[in-house]
């Protein structure tokens, strides 16, 4: 039977193990149709089928984002943008010519600054306060995240706007960084963003829909041909994002297929899951499920190290290194943790833990034990996210408890932020603790991938390079870690398609080059396993296919 489409000329990575070359691999009505020696092709060619060489190149499942926060990453993309701000001056600079560019606009909202780039990664309201514009002062209140979107950055007539003060207490999930006389000194860790809900202006439904095309656009690109939204709801952090999505499924604009995980609020109580399952249902019943499905609950359990809130066993050192009384924040107390979970997990959700700290780990994996032991074994594939400090201990639970491990690879190196603001406040032996993907393997555990977007580049590639050598392209220092603490390329690989396919109940029909799955592909040339571990980053997404159609492709260089 001849096919609509036909690779050839490059090794193919079904998915998982080592790729395998000399196959053929036909696509017909956007799916899989042959995956066949090349030899035997010519039956597969008719008059009309397209031939793709892959000139060596390497045919992959397309990639699948496990963590993702793609709305956010696009709008944010669209308002005052500061990932690419190199130094404070620069993301100085950057935001005034955002202010002069958009006069109209209220207030200057947006994010990306980097924690590095600030004395003790908080900048303070007085850099905003000083900013001109055209002459004259930025009078129009600044509120701008961070670039791991658990610090916001205001300036004095934010704060003012939202009756701030020196008596304003912190609240239960968050912190005020405070000058001598306790007044806010400009940064607002965890919830105390939260405190300017009630003033800063509400994102558009037009803007947070335009975010979503944006990001997808810019995925798609990078070969991610499907994800996880780790960030979506009814009202919270995630207002608007559902109501995004259900216009991108009537007006046919969302070509990649997508889990929400409905945000847990910390706030309330067990109440909300009978709501989460409700939408869950409608989302079913609508028969576009298999594009945009709420099988999923997101539950913070902590926030992050390098502002001391992810919730660790031994406590925070201080600046001497001698232990402090911090050991973080549980956002969420371990007894109500359990408690849902287990609720969910009869409701047969799926819950996607943000567990940052060696405790909140702990305390995510004594929760599913706890579901487990209410309702025997299920197939929800809880998975925990971010892992960056892990007790060698429970790093052999996952497997145990059938808990996916969802990696962020790319953080897994020596960086600034790391180095300066997070380890010399951790205990001895944390170095050796950081982001244990080795020990996760070891101990069984099923591994996906996600790249936290906006929070870090979603780039698969870059991500995988420094999952398989633990060393930045630019970083002079040894693998973080060591080396027992690399992952394969094959293994690496796996977790950004196979691994994520598992863990958003895609397996079926996602993630693999296989017979009667959906030709959801991407080309990468050079072929990484062609290349040095130390030149993984220099492979490129050359080609990304959709259900058999090419929805990306690669300017040629001249």
């Amino acid at each position: 039977m001849a096919s609509d489409v036909l690779f050839t000329g490059g090794a193919v990575f079904l998915g998982s193990g080592e790729p395998v070359r000399g196959l053929a691999v036909a696509v017909t009505a956007g799916r899989i149709t042959a995956v066949v020696p090349e030899a035997d092709a010519a039956e597969l060619l008719g008059p009309e089928t397209r031939r793709v060489d892959l000139a060596g190149a390497l045919l992959s499942p397309g990639f699948q984002d496990a963590h993702i926060h793609p709305i956010s990453g696009g709008v944010e993309a669209l308002q005052c943008d500061l990932t690419a701000a190199t130094s404070a001056d620069d993301a100085l600079r950057r935001i005034a010519e955002y202010a002069a560019a958009n006069p109209a606009e209220p207030w200057i909202l947006g994010g990306g600054w980097s924690m590095d780039h600030f004395p003790g990664g908080a900048p303070t309201r007085v850099l905003l306060d000083a900013l001109r514009v055209d002459g004259r002062p930025l009078d129009r209140p600044v509120l701008l995240m961070s670039r791991d979107h658990h610090s916001s950055w205001a300036n004095t007539p934010a704060i003012e706007a939202a009756g701030l003060t020196a008596t304003t207490p912190d609240p239960a999930d968050g912190r005020i960084e405070r000058e001598a006389d306790g007044f806010p000194a400009g940064t607002f860790h965890e919830g105390a963003g939260a405190l300017f809900d009630g003033v800063k202006p509400a994102l558009s439904a037009e803007l947070i829909y335009r975010g979503l095309l944006h990001a997808q656009e810019q995925l798609i690109a990078q070969g991610i041909t499907g994800w996880q939204d780790a960030w979506v709801g009814a009202d919270g952090p995630g207002t608007g994002t559902l109501e995004a999505y259900e216009r991108a499924i009537a007006e046919d604009t969302l070509r990649v297929h997508v889990v929400g995980a409905q945000w847990w609020e910390r706030d309330r109580g067990l109440e909300q899951i009978a709501e989460q399952v409700a939408r869950r249902d409608a989302r079913a019943a609508s028969g576009t499920a298999q594009r945009f499905s709420l099988g999923t609950v997101k539950m913070m359990v902590d926030g992050v190290a390098e502002n001391f809130t992810a919730s660790m066993i031994d406590p925070y050192l201080d600046t001497h290194g001698h232990p402090t009384c911090n050991h973080g924040i549980s956002f969420l107390d371990p007894a109500v943790l359990a408690d849902a979970v287990a609720q969910l997990d009869a409701a047969g959700m799926q819950v996607h833990f943000h567990a940052l700290g060696d405790r909140a780990v702990r305390d995510a994996l004594d929760a599913i034990a706890g579901a487990r032991a209410a309702n025997g074994e299920s197939d929800a594939r809880h998975h925990l996210a971010h892992l960056q400090v892990v007790a060698e201990a429970d790093a052999q639970r996952f497997g145990e408890l059938g808990a996916a491990a969802n990696l962020q690879m790319l953080w897994a190196t020596h960086e600034e932020q790391l180095d300066t603001l997070t380890l010399p406040f951790l205990g001895a032996g944390a170095v050796a603790r950081q982001y244990p993907f080795g020990d996760l393997v070891r101990g069984g555990a099923t591994i996906a991938a996600g790249s936290d977007w906006p929070v870090s580049t979603a780039d698969p590639l870059a991500a995988i390079h420094i999952g398989v050598t633990r060393v930045g392209p630019e970083v002079e220092a040894g693998p973080l870690g060591g080396e027992a603490q690399r992952l394969t390329l094959s293994a690496a690989l796996a977790a950004y398609t196979s691994g994520s396919a598992y863990v958003n109940h895609r397996e079926h029909d996602t993630g693999s080059v296989r017979e009667g799955f959906l030709a959801n592909l991407v080309v990468i040339d050079p072929n990484p396993f062609d290349l040095d571990p130390g030149a993984l980053h220099t492979a490129r997404v050359r080609e990304t296919w959709i259900e058999g159609e090419r929805v990306y492709e690669r300017a040629r260089e001249r």
